[in-house]
């Protein structure tokens, strides 16, 4: 017995040696052989960084190859959505859309923080406001919607409607924040409840002391107002002369939530997942869930509609008592049952803004990799101290849309942005301008003949329009400051216009309560101008994914007897 209890001991010793000596070997550099994050300086690396934590509301879609646009007959001839192959990385998509609690929580924030006897904070608020005046029929009676449909509880869990593009990348950057300063104070690096007593003299957060994520990543001693130092927590303490902040490569923060691509709306509304057989798909998907109608084929609920749509002519909802989707307009998120990957109301309800550009082509011969038509490249403006330009309260930019609605650029404490230049496109193969909005779109600019016809010419009043404008002849509204500095747009009144596609016209993706069974199909698009809102269009955050695509190792699904 004695002779076996010293093995057991041996055993225990020589095991506890493997271990330290095997956590050594981890924190030591295959570069150098240095220690890494030692007690006694160096180089400092989060080692035991796992995977992206899933944000609030999101759900996991991990990505692949689908064939994006129309797989079924095109009734309509459209021709803007031919089928391509593509390849869509993994990302993370809202389980349900924005709702009016959510939104609701977005505009008392702004309201709380920016107090609204200032008339520039005014303004910032109402331009985050919803158009509730959407609901207005001119030959129906719906005018209890403008009063109620945002605020009351009742309609709580509804999908907020109402909120342009523009306002919906808004929400989102204002979403970011508020996530990232939550996980900021739940892992110490900022004081507990610290969103609420930033400033100390009024006990509350004001307009000088918001927190911004960019912002803190690139100029942390500028966060909060300049207060950051003072109200670290445990893990932001001061290490010698050095304040410990949680920069990117902590793997703490999470990215920025934004509106999802067209790309990933349409994966993510398919989730082909549910339908695959090995390796290969089964075969086509005319809606998220799997079958030909729109009604369940399950025994428990057979003969149920899958979605909130328009039915019929006159038909919203069914015979009363006997409702065939249990809803005349919108109805509560959750209402219906999650396609295969999780999320919510990809068909009916309301259609959905994504981030892309509208145009009627999908170029896939120049892209078939996380297609996307929008990317406008910006860089810091830096100051005469060479650092970053932070947006200052007295410093509010805004802007007036074409519809006459006045929309702020930028808050407090984010950092100024411009185009970049030269410095940047030097030499490159894979951009060459800041706007690439109107890349290869099929006009004679985006060719690589364009050199041959000598460029744009002055002389020509017609080449002085925006391109995109000039190409599919849409309004052109002009701008005009008065006394006051206010910019104002003059409508457009040619009656020769042909098109509404600009630079500003925005993609939006799926059937609403409002439209019929053919727009549940996830592959159609429609676009309007990103300053328009309706009362069938709502928005859902998408995420992207850092790190690995998948979040479980594969294994060998099938391996051969012996």
């Amino acid at each position: 017995m004695k002779i076996n209890h010293l093995i057991k001991n041996y055993f225990l010793l020589a095991f506890a040696v493997f271990f330290i000596y095997s956590c050594g070997k981890n924190n030591q550099s295959r570069g150098t052989g240095w220690s890494i994050n030692s007690k006694k300086g160096g180089f400092q690396y989060n080692t035991d960084f796992d995977e992206q934590e899933t944000g609030p509301g999101l759900v996991f879609i991990e990505g692949g190859t689908y064939t994006k646009g129309q797989v079924q007959d095109d009734v309509m001839h459209d021709w803007n959505n031919s089928p391509n192959q593509q390849h869509v990385m993994s990302f993370y998509i809202d389980e349900t859309e924005v709702t009016n609690i959510m939104y609701l929580e977005y505009l008392d924030w702004i309201k709380a923080v920016f107090p609204q006897d200032n008339k520039d904070y005014k303004k910032l608020y109402e331009s985050a406001l919803p158009d509730t005046l959407v609901w207005r029929n001119q030959l129906g009676y719906v005018e209890e919607l403008t009063t109620n449909y945002l605020r009351h509880p009742a309609y709580a869990e509804y999908p907020v409607v109402g909120v342009n593009w523009l306002q919906a990348v808004q929400f989102m950057e204002w979403r970011t924040d508020r996530v990232n300063e939550f996980i900021l104070e739940r892992e110490a690096y900022v004081q507990k409840d610290v969103r609420y007593t930033t400033d100390f003299e009024n006990g509350q957060v004001d307009a000088n002391s918001t927190f911004n994520t960019e912002t803190y990543l690139r100029r942390p001693e500028t966060t909060y107002g300049g207060k950051i130092d003072s109200i670290a927590g445990k893990r932001g303490i001061k290490n010698d002369t050095v304040n410990v902040y949680a920069g990117i490569d902590k793997g703490i923060l999470l990215p920025s939530y934004r509106l999802p691509t067209e790309s990933e709306w349409e994966y993510a509304a398919l989730a082909l997942v549910g339908d695959r057989e090995y390796n290969a798909y089964r075969g086509k998907k005319k809606y998220p869930w799997s079958g030909e109608y729109t009604r369940s084929e399950k025994r428990r609920t057979e003969g149920d509609q899958l979605a909130n749509f328009k039915l019929g002519k006159g038909d919203y909802g069914g015979i009363a008592g006997w409702s065939d989707d249990g809803a005349d307009i919108t109805i509560q998120v959750k209402s219906y049952p999650p396609n295969d990957f999780g999320v919510y109301d990809m068909a009916g309800n309301v259609a959905e803004w994504v981030l892309d550009v509208y145009r009627p082509i999908v170029d896939d011969e120049a892209s078939d990799f996380n297609y996307y038509r929008g990317n406008i490249y910006l860089k810091d403006a830096i100051g005469e101290d060479g650092k970053a330009k932070i947006v200052d309260s007295d410093q509010l930019v805004y802007d007036t849309l074409p519809n006459g609605k006045v929309i702020i650029k930028k808050l407090p404490g984010q950092i100024e942005k411009v185009p970049i230049d030269e410095e940047e496109t030097f030499l490159r193969q894979n951009f060459t301008e800041s706007d690439n909005r109107n890349y290869r779109d099929g006009d004679i600019e985006s060719t690589r003949f364009f050199s041959r016809f000598g460029g744009e010419s002055d002389d020509d009043e017609s080449n002085k329009r925006p391109e995109s404008t000039a190409m599919y002849d849409a309004p052109t509204p002009t701008r005009t400051k008065d006394d006051d500095g206010e910019v104002r747009y003059n409508k457009d009144k040619s009656g020769k216009r042909t098109s509404l596609i600009t630079d500003e016209v925005r993609v939006y993706k799926g059937g609403s309560w409002k439209d019929r069974a053919y727009w549940l199909d996830p592959a159609q698009r429609r676009y309007l101008p990103q300053y328009i809102s309706t009362d069938h269009i709502g928005f859902r955050g998408a995420m992207s994914r850092v790190g690995s695509k998948s979040r479980s190792k594969k294994t060998a699904r099938h391996k051969r007897k012996s």
